[in-house]
């Protein structure tokens, strides 16, 4: 039996096997319901439900379990409390040199564009952020996410491509707004 089944129903074993994916199951209810203080309730309803559940882990990728419990509790908690974060939809008619010490300004300037970034990316849809999560947050694959979101990987694919594409043109928007040129 692999390493990761084994004792999946033990006391004790809970704590190894699914508490070291703690930072991801913040930063996905995080960037899902985009309140810091909701995540981390969010969190730790879905731990209280792994916990509960764990007897029927059967081993495998428990980032992934987890994660899949994460994007459920959040779900939820969007369902009841924010049913208008769940019926945006994407509209394609409307929406269609390393240096080993960075200077002053270089370091400024990622600032902004890190800001710029996390700012486009709270502006899109909850199920574009999830996707955008997932692969580029989380580094989970095509396979993962299709699991997690328990859709085909082709949906995957398609949803990603199209984050992608709303993601850019949110950057571009703010880079038009900030005066700031350069992002093709």
């Amino acid at each position: 039996m692999p390493d990761n089944m084994r004792g999946a129903g033990e006391p004790g074993r809970f704590e190894q096997v699914v508490l070291p994916h703690l930072d991801a199951a913040y930063n996905l209810a995080r960037w899902l319901v985009r309140n810091t203080h909701d995540a981390e309730d969010i969190v730790q309803e879905a731990y209280l439900r792994a916990f509960r559940f764990f007897a029927g882990f059967q081993g495998g990728d428990a980032r992934a379990w987890l994660l899949k419990i994460v994007r459920n509790t959040s779900y939820s908690y969007l369902e009841k409390h924010r049913p208008t974060d769940l019926a945006e939809e994407f509209d394609e008619a409307i929406h269609s040199t390393d240096t080993d010490r960075p200077d002053a300004e270089a370091v400024l300037v990622q600032s902004v564009e890190s800001q710029m970034l996390r700012d486009a990316l709270e502006q899109l849809p909850v199920n574009f952020r999830e996707v955008i999560v997932y692969r580029e947050l989380e580094g989970l694959s095509y396979k993962e996410i299709a699991q997690v979101m328990e859709v085909p990987i082709g949906t995957v694919m398609s949803s990603l491509a199209r984050a992608r594409v709303r993601l850019r043109e949110c950057l571009l928007r703010s880079r038009g707004k900030e005066g700031l040129h350069g992002l093709r």
